[in-house]
């Protein structure tokens, strides 16, 4: 079992950053993604960035050049260096680990609010 906790959500102007983190705990396989998706009102569910064991990253388009996804996999944890934040970038963030092996679990946070807005 794995368990998610992100932190770093909130309120910021456009143009503005934040950085979303996320901490895992329980049975990390050495086989393994950690990814960000986010939902806004109305909408589906989308990948925003993801990073598998390897370190080999995979950015939606819109968030390319101003998204950085980073984890660190002795702690365990996925982050999200989010800069030049436009109001399009206003949903709940959710923190995804997928393991890969024998057999294959994935497992979500309860995502935090991100909104821009002036």
């Amino acid at each position: 079992q794995v368990q998610l906790v992100e932190s770093g959500g909130g309120l910021v102007q456009p143009g503005g950053s934040l950085r979303l983190s996320c901490k895992a705990s329980g049975s990390i396989f050495s086989d393994n993604a950690m990814g960000w998706y986010r939902q806004a009102p109305g909408k589906q569910r989308e990948l925003v960035a993801a990073i598998r064991s390897g370190a080999r990253a995979n950015y939606a388009d819109s968030v390319k050049g101003r998204f950085t996804i980073s984890r660190d996999n002795a702690k365990n944890t996925v982050s999200l260096q989010m800069n030049s934040l436009k109001p399009e970038d206003t949903a709940v963030y959710y923190c995804k680990v997928d393991n890969y092996g024998s057999r294959w679990f994935a497992y979500w946070g309860q995502g935090t609010q991100v909104t821009v807005s002036s």
